[in-house]
């Protein structure tokens, strides 16, 4: 293993952020597979898996099983990690910008369209490399202005040639679920599988410009602007391992050996992959979720919780307005799993409350939250 510290651009004088990567295999070969956690600070269950991944991918190299090249990045955001505000911990937005910090990436089919355009032939390789050329092109070229700035550079300058992504953060309180573009998602049912998911949400470009989507909506896009058969050269996804408060060695353990497992079949670890399980869920459109909101204030009580499947008209949770006496049933408008919940008890109108995945899409427009 090889560890390689990047400094990132500095928003103040006598302060400086330092962002970590761990390079396992070949530098070069393939598969290539980049896996990042806690890009969204606070979400700690990743951190704690990419700390019992290292340990299995350092005992898979020292056994000579590194077949291809694997990048790990165990802290993907120094940045938010530093960042507390009246004692608590804010790793999800930027408190100098307020962006979230995963969202604004590189809209990288607009940056290399011109440049690949005229270059494109009947070689899929050879497309491929063109394609991977421009955007090394446009990532040296790029001088983030910012200290975040730096930060994303550096992370999609690791990640933007690989074959696949995997980038590990939590919800609230939730159960094991995915999102990925729907030209992915023949890649990740086996890790789908392996990990138990519950719910995998399906889109194509959701919206914001997601770490993931900036690096897997490249491809099918060229494809469709060009109209060519370009291959779907990086397939990314954002796995969603359970809630926040799930940090435990036994989830990270298992989780750890389900991401060795899917390298595995990959064919950038060696040694004999068991046999898949069965799915424990149906691939569901992310226009299909339900994002449960309340049009009252008030105290939020829960009546579903995480995993259990609804029927239409289902009652999730009701607001109670204890002052006038008043209670706000709110329903499943959609049938299907329940996969995420708020942490939060008290409901004002607007907020995301809940998430369900409906498999009729209905939705337009930005699919993510804040």
């Amino acid at each position: 293993m090889q560890r390689t510290d990047h400094v990132l651009r500095s928003q103040s004088l006598g302060s400086q952020k330092t962002l970590t990567s761990l390079h396992f295999g070949t530098n070069g070969a393939r598969p290539k597979v980049y896996i990042q956690a806690s890009l969204h600070a606070e979400e700690l269950p990743g951190m704690l898996a990419a700390h019992h991944l290292r340990r299995m991918l350092e005992q898979a190299e020292a056994r000579g099983q590194i077949q291809g090249e694997i990048i790990l990045v165990p802290m993907a955001n120094p940045i938010g990690l530093a960042q507390r505000l009246d004692n608590k911990p804010m790793g999800r937005f930027d408190l100098n910008s307020s962006e979230n910090f995963n969202r604004h990436y590189p809209d990288f089919c607009a940056a290399v369209l011109p440049q690949v355009q005229d270059k494109m032939g009947a070689d899929a390789e050879a497309n491929v490399r063109t394609v991977r050329q421009a955007v090394a092109a446009y990532l040296r070229d790029w001088e983030p202005a910012t200290e975040l700035a730096s930060q994303r550079k550096q992370l999609v300058s690791l990640a933007y040639d690989a074959d696949v992504v995997l980038d590990l953060h939590c919800d609230c309180e939730a159960v094991m679920h995915l999102y990925t573009e729907a030209p992915c998602w023949p890649t990740f049912e086996p890790l789908a599988r392996l990990l138990g998911a519950q719910a995998v949400l399906l889109a194509k470009n959701s919206g914001g410009l997601s770490f993931d989507e900036s690096l897997s909506g490249l491809w099918w896009q060229l494809a469709d602007k060009l109209g060519i058969a370009l291959p779907q050269a990086c397939c990314s996804t954002t796995v969603e391992l359970r809630g926040e408060a799930d940090v435990s060695h036994a989830y990270a353990k298992a989780d750890a050996s389900a991401i060795l497992t899917y390298l595995q079949h990959l064919g950038v670890v060696g040694g004999t992959a068991p046999p898949l399980p069965e799915l424990a869920c149906a691939a569901t459109p992310l226009a299909g979720a339900q994002c449960v909101k309340s049009p009252v204030p008030g105290v939020l009580v829960f009546a579903a919780k995480p995993g259990d499947r609804l029927a239409l008209g289902e009652l999730v949770a009701e607001v109670i307005d204890p002052v006038n006496g008043t209670v706000h049933a709110l329903r499943a408008e959609v049938p299907g799993v329940l996969y995420a919940r708020t942490t939060e008890r008290y409901a004002t109108p607007g907020d995301d409350l809940a998430n369900i995945a409906g498999s009729v899409p209905f939705r337009t427009g930005n699919l993510l939250g804040a």
